[in-house]
């Protein structure tokens, strides 16, 4: 029996900021169409997403690097224009030369190929996936150790940290020291929601402070989106009731408060 020869060879391109911050084809497609159209709706309209997923789309971007990619309207779709950024802009030009260099290479390599060898084995890429809300890309300011806990302190961005407690053993493991780049991850049921100034005292470790950009609401809970500083976002889910109790509305100050021990780090 013989076998067919492989199809031509196709690779897909992650941009990586520091190892952690990764942009695929499909986000890069949607930053494009937010680049030519002007606003997140029309980009939603021309990449085939629902506003809602597209929206969520810039706010992991947003997260992941250092500086927004898009400055994402508040009040939803109709929150008027979303401009790219010049972050935004890099990353495209970055992606186009990283593309074209790839499919050079990948003649190249095909050309190479003979004897019915395959090469899919060879050309796994490894992403990470998870099902928690929010992801934070941020630098290790500070470690604390303990006798078996280890507490992590993560700028996330200029004036915003973020505190977790982990096992002394896997910040060892991770590689956690100051400078260290790493991922919080949280999920949205984690965080809590409160009026009030960031003089409010509680039990949690983590008091942010922020401004509500979005609300969606479902006929029993709301998901509701507070930007921290400009393209960094955090996500919280909560009862309907409670989201119309604390008044949550567009342009709305709120605190985000949560515990140490809700925040997971991750490195690769």
């Amino acid at each position: 029996m013989t076998v067919p020869p492989d199809p031509a060879l196709h690779a897909t391109i992650l941009l990586a900021k520091d190892r952690t911050g990764r942009v695929g084809a499909d986000r890069i497609a949607l930053l494009r169409a937010i680049r030519d159209g002007g606003s997140i709706t029309s980009a939603a309209k021309v990449v085939g997403l629902s506003y809602k997923a597209a929206w969520d789309a810039v706010q992991v971007m947003n997260n992941l690097f250092d500086r927004p990619l898009v400055l994402p309207a508040a009040g939803g779709k109709d929150g008027g224009a979303s401009p790219i950024t010049a972050a935004g802009i890099a990353v495209l030009d970055g992606y186009a030369v990283a593309e074209a260099e790839l499919a050079s290479a990948m003649a190249r390599i095909e050309a190479s190929v003979s004897n019915g060898l395959s090469l899919k084995p060879l050309l796994w890429g490894i992403g990470m996936k998870t099902s928690a809300r929010n992801v934070l890309r941020g630098t290790v300011s500070r470690v604390t150790p303990g006798t078996i806990d280890a507490e992590v302190t993560l700028a996330v961005a200029e004036g915003v940290e973020i505190v977790a407690t982990i096992t002394r053993s896997s910040a060892e493991d991770l590689g956690l020291v100051p400078g260290a780049t790493a991922l919080a991850l949280i999920k949205s049921s984690f965080v809590i929601l409160a009026r009030g100034d960031d003089s409010l005292r509680t039990s949690a470790r983590n008091t942010l402070a922020g401004t509500v950009i979005a609300r969606e609401d479902s006929a029993i809970s709301s998901e509701v989106t507070l930007e921290l500083t400009p393209g960094k976002t955090l996500t919280a889910t909560l009862t309907k009731e409670s989201a119309e109790a604390l008044d949550l509305q567009i342009g709305t100050r709120s605190l985000a408060l949560i515990k140490a021990s809700h925040v997971i780090l991750a490195v690769e």
